[in-house]
């Protein structure tokens, strides 16, 4: 019974995933959540995290215990020469705590370096998910693209069989020639494949864009479809106004700026080195002694021989308390700290060209989306012009054709002419549409549709 209660959810949960059809903001949000280059930098920054843990107790003393037991055994003289054995027992047991006192602020500055380190771990794991999200809506817009693909060809589709019937009619009636037939006949051949190259080109996409959401089943994946105006608007802001901005939130700049705050934190900890190092320590010991072969600790003045205690009271005996202070002074170590210091200041160099060449790359980024959204807005309007004029040649071309002054090999070429305007204005629109989100995307407005 258990079994089958475990299969029915099983199958409802399938059954429900097929019916699901995923928005954009839920195709970005399971990408960034199960993607596994997320869940890897994810795993970098759990590290991040854990050395600053490790860095902030660096100030807690460090504790230990030490257990030590020892046997002697052989031949041994006396002050006054004679042969004796020496075998003997000892134990001891201490508690020691060492603690830094000074290092000229070595722990506070490795702990401000790892919280840098910590900063710029995060900000690269929100790249790779901007990244992501931003693939994954390229990836859906191809999806509604060829969509729309699609529906231009099942019309022309309809449009060639409506003339293929036309002219078996008029072909078996005797009014035209066997060749319209055979014309029209081959325009319906032709949209059947168009449309039948739309489909797999659709479902390539979708493909492609569960395979990018590393999806365990891809065929019953699908999209919701995504209104769009008819009539796109032109991009409203421009490079110089969203370069600021995209400087400001876009994480791999944020990432550099942490990392050479964390090379000159890291300089400022190799300089620790010229310092003196204090350290404290304090315990608290005992330890027991047992001769293997006369079990005597001794003798007194009177030359008696002394009864060793046993364990437990010598332990309570021989209980003591240590205190120590120890300092450790650099005198000399062949230079290396001094190129150490140098090394750390090249460091801090090369961090702040990583900057400069982020913030390239930003500016390079908003510049081409900048002028890939005005080019393909204009594109755009061109496309809709020229859909316009291939349009009123199809009208005119089909009232020609009614009235027998062309022929259906015209009408063929007219119709054609207004499908690919048709399919322009649609691929044209999606450029825009991506690059106009790309553009929106820098200025900090998040993904949408």
């Amino acid at each position: 019974m258990k079994k089958q209660a475990i299969l029915l959810l099983s199958f409802i949960a399938t059954f429900a995933f097929s019916q699901k059809k995923w928005s954009l903001q839920e195709c970005v949000n399971y990408a960034v959540e199960n993607n596994l280059q997320v869940i890897q930098n994810q795993f970098s920054t759990k590290n991040q995290d854990l050395n600053l843990k490790i860095a902030k107790r660096e100030y807690l003393p460090s504790v230990s215990g030490n257990i030590n037991n020892n046997a002697n055994f052989g031949q041994g003289r006396d002050v006054f020469g004679n042969s004796n054995r020496n075998d003997n027992f000892t134990n001891s047991s201490s508690v020691v705590a060492d603690i830094l006192v000074y290092n000229n602020g070595r722990l506070e500055k490795s702990i401000r370096k790892t919280e840098y380190d910590v900063e710029a771990s995060q900000f690269d794991l929100e790249r790779v998910k901007n990244d992501i999200s931003l693939q994954i809506a390229q990836q859906y817009l191809s999806v509604l693209l060829n969509r729309e693909i699609e529906k231009i060809s099942e019309s022309a589709l309809q449009n060639a069989d409506k003339l293929y019937q036309r002219a078996k009619i008029t072909t078996e009636v005797g009014t035209t020639a066997k060749t319209i037939l055979a014309e029209a006949e081959s325009a319906l051949a032709r949209e059947k494949q168009n449309l039948k190259t739309a489909q797999i080109n659709t479902n390539r996409n979708l493909f492609s864009l569960a395979m990018l959401l590393q999806l365990p089943n891809y065929k019953n994946f699908d999209i919701q479809d995504v209104p769009l105006k008819d009539i796109l608007d032109a991009p409203l802001v421009s490079a110089e106004n969203v370069i600021n901005k995209a400087y400001e939130n876009q994480p791999q700049i944020k990432a550099a700026e942490s990392r050479i705050k964390s090379a000159e934190a890291q300089t400022e900890i190799t300089k620790t080195a010229f310092w003196p190092t204090v350290s404290a320590n304090a315990g608290v010991g005992t330890s027991y002694f047992n001769s293997l072969v006369t079990n005597t600790a001794g003798v007194d003045i009177n030359g008696q021989p002394i009864k060793e205690s046993g364990f437990f009271k010598q332990y309570k005996d021989n209980f003591g308390q240590q205190l120590g202070l120890s300092a450790r002074i650099p005198i000399f170590n062949k230079g290396i700290t001094r190129l150490n210091v140098e090394q750390s200041k090249i460091n801090e160099e090369i961090a702040k060209t990583t900057l400069l060449q982020q913030k390239q790359e930003v500016l390079q980024n908003v510049q081409k989306a900048q002028f890939d959204a005005e080019s393909n807005y204009e594109a755009y309007l061109a496309a809709i012009e020229a859909e316009k004029s291939s349009k009123l040649a199809l009208d005119f071309a089909e009232k020609s054709y009614e009235a027998g002054r062309t022929t259906i090999y015209d009408l063929n070429i007219a119709r054609n002419n207004f499908a690919n305007a048709q399919g322009s204005v649609a691929q044209a629109k999606y450029n825009y549409l991506f690059s106009l989100k790309l553009l929106n995307f820098y200025a900090g407005i998040p993904l949408s549709l």
